[in-house]
């Protein structure tokens, strides 16, 4: 095998494709900040005991492990930012009112999460701490909504459900954490054999509720089925009513159900939603509420969010133009150097060609040329 091989779902990324996200980190960091949302950077590895305080085992399984040389402690590479976050609203902001933070960075996954899938994620978010309503829920899932729009993403899809359906349907029985994730696996893979071996301990009632959940997928009509179908419950009936609430603030995008789908790190705590578009192999965005994850940090603020993959998101977007450019020669002429910093200084792109040489690029058009006409340098369209 070659030495220069890359590992599994590892990947360079070229200049076409690398222009196109880095247009894309500026565009969705530039909407969120026109939403008040303060960018942050946290650190790409940590000590592990603060990496996955309180993450569950679907986090730990996703990171990667190694020794700090220094100080011979375990430490480990972010496998989502959510975690950090919390951490930096709960210690180091330690605000009393609303903070509303954004991020963009790399992610490294041990396993890839879908099939076709990248193990080392181009990762942005925004995340909104101090505000327990359905109305930062709205806030989150409509920046989603228009970080995607800013993309050109054509025809989105969101997909909603609340995690707080499962909880209120398990009250008083109690799963273990490994348990519990299998359970939401089941229930998005809508898996009923697993779902009947995951709680065959559980009362017969709250396993007959679980199972109708993989099957209320659609329109709005499926909030109607599911309060006939489940246990008349206060916090079923409030989750559903929250679900047709955001549902009514979305305009311009299709809203489906989906009440089984909560996949994520297992700390969603109320609404959660995707969001899909066509040809894209998974869901583009995913998010919702969790609002203990900052407890492990001792301050148990409410807390919504949202992140999403650009490199996944770049595959579905049609490619960006190949830019105009003005090709010059290579020369010490102190005009020749003047005109083009002037050209630059305007925004053109100036290509200069040394004698002899082609330039080859993918990412530029040579449309132009700096030519010496009468003892000026001046543009010229190519022929």
């Amino acid at each position: 095998m070659s030495a220069w091989v890359l590992p599994d779902h590892i990947a360079d990324v070229l200049p076409a494709d690398a222009r196109h996200i880095e247009e894309l980190r500026y565009q969705l960091l530039s909407t969120a900040r026109r939403y008040g949302y303060e960018l942050v950077i946290p650190p790409l590895l940590e000590h592990l005991e603060s990496l996955l305080t309180g993450a569950g085992e679907a986090l730990d399984l996703q990171t990667f492990k190694l020794v700090d040389q220094l100080s011979g402690r375990m430490m480990g590479l972010r496998a989502d930012s959510t975690p950090q976050v919390a951490r930096m609203d709960a210690h180091l902001l330690n605000r009393a009112g609303i903070s509303r933070l954004c991020y963009c960075g790399p992610v490294v996954h041990t396993r890839p999460d879908a099939p076709h899938a990248t193990r080392e994620p181009l990762q942005f978010g925004a995340e909104i701490y101090g505000h327990a309503s359905w109305q930062a829920d709205l806030e989150i899932l409509s920046l989603a909504c228009d970080c995607l729009q800013s993309a050109q993403v054509a025809s989105p899809q969101i997909d909603l459900a609340d995690a707080q359906l499962v909880h209120a349907l398990l009250a008083g029985h109690v799963l273990s954490g490994i348990q519990l994730h299998r359970l939401h696996v089941a229930l998005a893979a809508k898996d009923k054999s697993e779902l009947l071996q995951i709680t065959r301990d559980v009362p017969e009632r709250v396993r007959q509720d679980l199972l109708t959940l993989v099957q209320l997928y659609g329109d709005e009509s499926v909030l109607l089925e599911a309060e006939k179908a489940l246990q008349p419950l206060p916090a079923v009936h409030s989750s559903l009513q929250n679900l047709k609430q955001i549902a009514q603030h979305i305009a311009g995008v299709k809203v489906t159900f989906d009440l089984a789908d909560l996949r994520g790190y297992d700390y969603y705590t109320g609404i959660c939603f995707a969001i899909y578009a066509p040809h894209a192999h998974a869901a583009l965005a995913r998010g919702g509420r969790y609002d203990a994850v900052g407890a492990v940090f001792g301050r148990n603020r409410p807390a919504a969010g949202f992140s999403m993959d650009l490199k996944a998101l770049v595959s579905v977007l049609e490619p960006l133009k190949v830019q105009s450019a003005i090709q010059s020669p290579w020369h010490d002429d102190v005009g020749l150097r003047k005109a083009i910093a002037a050209l630059r200084e305007r925004g053109e792109i100036v290509v200069c060609v040394v004698a002899g040489q082609s330039s080859e690029a993918e990412e530029f058009h040579c449309d132009r040329e700096l030519v010496l006409v009468d003892g000026q340098w001046i543009v010229q369209v190519m022929d």
